[in-house]
């Protein structure tokens, strides 16, 4: 940072006088102009579980900021639950929200001019949402999230979010009365936070400890435990420090630092969205990043955590037994990560984990011991082919049969796919077609959790592929494939698929392809029409003239 700008922190109040007057409105006092303002980014509704506790931590942070020597202003930005609008018409907003939040945060911050931000998140849009106008605005910044919640428990069993998605499916096909689907749904949310396997929101928290941007053992804290609270005012006192040093989020999130990011992601069994995610943040930085670099991060890193969706244990475990520092220091002993990274404390990744063992406890199996991973190799595999010449990504862990070709059901919504299933008219070996659903033809690129969880409800987990133009859960397992690009509203291969056709997706191969001739998918490529646009008016419309492609990281500002 310039000299100019470190003397704009310590005299910003001189150089705004004019503006002062307002300012000891909203409670500066003579002091306070000359200190450092800090935004804080507040994500607190009661809309979803995830935010509802955000409130409490904001005061903590504002206090903790004072304390340091800086003026906190705290601001409002918006959620969207996935939860609750998975399924519905409102799920089309979830990906859009991520870039109103990005947006907000950039207006406000810069906007009034502010010298730093601590951003305070909980869902799963909050955290990327927050890191791209971190990543654009290059002011200091640290991120807090909102904390995971615990689990619920019914009949011996650990119960998330999709537990509840899963007994629907489960209900629909007979197996469980509606006594057992009305005590997990009553069961499966029992507090504040975020959910809580390895879905998306854990798995952006696990991922900005892991790139520095938060806390060490802040991403897998419970949203109800005190040490959340302490974690809270503790990442003020840091960015008070990284205001004095000018240390610069570009200075911390790196090519290097995402590379970490993302391998720490596919060791922990993480989400499909972090995919997108980080295409998106790494556009924000101007850092190169293309789907081919994630492929080649996950042929090396294996999964060494036994957590849901795919495996047993949800984030509050995998804290006790040492959260992600621990699994970081695995990689780096492994020579998979970056050790020499800068982090928000200014102390490099080797520098933090020089204290935390080389392996976990014997007496705990929710990591695994190096030798003995869940799986080789990463669980978020590129697949590539005529189907998807720019790429799609599809979970290749917890599946059994690691290739599927089959006669495919094509569906033009989620809404119609889901009603086959419940139906019964979804057999095995069937590949499953929803598309018109990606980032423009949504527009939005729903979330098809309610299709999948049916799929495995109704026990179909190992003999349906489904594939969508849109995305999925951070809690769906199974044959699924996402984020099919080009998309069926640009003329993708997608949108000439036809009910019957042979399709063909292969793990291994990293193959997706519909086994129709070059010459048949031109001739249907010359009649085919793009649909009218769903949404002429409003967020929905302005969203989809502007997005980008799905392997671009569905970015409103390519190009511009």
């Amino acid at each position: 940072m310039s000299e100019n700008r470190k003397s704009q922190v310590i005299t910003q109040g001189i150089q705004r006088s004019p503006n002062r007057a307002l300012l000891r409105a909203v409670g500066f006092s003579d002091d306070d102009f000359s200190k450092p303002i800090v935004g804080i980014a507040n994500g607190y509704s009661n809309i979803t579980p995830c935010n509802v506790g955000i409130g409490s931590l904001a005061e903590r942070a504002d206090q903790g900021l004072k304390d340091a020597g800086a003026m906190p202003q705290s601001f409002g930005t918006i959620t969207v639950s996935d939860g609750i609008a998975m399924g519905t018409e409102g799920m089309k907003y979830s990906l859009v929200s991520r870039e109103v939040i990005a947006d907000s945060i950039e207006t406000a911050c810069t906007g009034q001019s502010m010298d730093a931000v601590l951003a305070i998140g909980g869902c799963d849009k909050n955290m990327p949402g927050a890191m791209i106008a971190i990543a654009r605005m290059n002011i200091p910044a640290i991120f807090v999230y909102g904390g995971t919640i615990k689990p619920g428990h019914y009949d011996g069993e650990d119960l998330t979010i999709v537990s509840s998605f899963e007994a629907v499916g489960e209900y629909s096909a007979g197996k469980i009365d509606e006594e057992r689907l009305m005590e997990v749904e009553r069961r499966a949310c029992p507090g504040p936070g975020s959910c809580g396997g390895m879905y998306t929101a854990n798995s952006m928290s696990s991922a900005f400890e892991a790139m520095g941007m938060s806390l060490m053992y802040s991403s897998t804290m419970a949203a109800e435990d005190a040490e959340k609270a302490d974690s809270t005012e503790k990442s003020a006192h840091v960015l008070m420090e990284a205001i004095r040093q000018q240390r610069l989020p570009r200075d911390i999130i790196t090519r290097k630092s995402i590379e970490n990011a993302l391998s720490v992601i596919m060791a922990v069994g993480g989400s499909t969205n972090t995919v997108l995610h980080f295409l998106a943040i790494a556009h924000a930085t101007g850092t190169p990043l293309s789907l081919d670099d994630i492929e080649t991060i996950r042929a090396r890193v294996p999964v060494i955590c036994d957590l849901k969706p795919s495996g047993r244990y949800v984030a509050t475990d995998l804290h006790k037994v040492g959260g992600i520092p621990q699994v970081m220091k695995m990689l780096l002993n492994h020579d998979l990560l970056h050790g020499d990274c800068i982090t928000i404390t200014g102390q490099t990744i080797a520098e933090v984990l020089a204290e935390v063992p080389d392996k976990p406890a014997a007496d705990q199996d929710v990591i695994r011991p190096w030798d003995n991973p869940m799986y080789p190799s990463g669980h978020l595999g590129i697949l590539k082919g005529n189907l998807a010449t720019e790429g799609c990504v599809a979970k290749l862990t917890g599946i059994k049969n690691r290739a599927i070709t089959g006669p495919a059901r094509v569906f033009e919504s989620e809404e119609d796919c889901l009603d086959a299933i419940l139906a019964g008219e979804i057999k095995p070996g069937n590949v499953v077609i929803v598309r018109y659903e990606g980032p423009k033809g949504g527009p939005g690129m729903r979330e098809m959790l309610a299709p999948t969880a049916a799929i495995i409800g109704a026990g179909l987990g190992d003999e349906v592929g489904l594939i969508t133009d849109g995305r999925f859960s951070g809690g769906t397992y199974g044959m699924v494939v996402g984020h099919v690009a080009p998309e069926a509203a640009v003329g993708g291969t997608i949108a000439l698929v036809q009910e019957g056709d042979s399709v063909t997706i292969d793990a291994d191969q990293r193959l997706l392809q519909v086994n129709v001739s070059d010459e048949e998918l031109a001739q249907r490529r010359a009649n085919w029409h793009p649909p009218a646009p769903r949404y002429t008016k409003g967020v929905l419309a302005k969203y989809a003239k502007l997005v980008s492609s799905s392997s671009k990281g569905a970015v409103t500002d390519l190009g511009l």
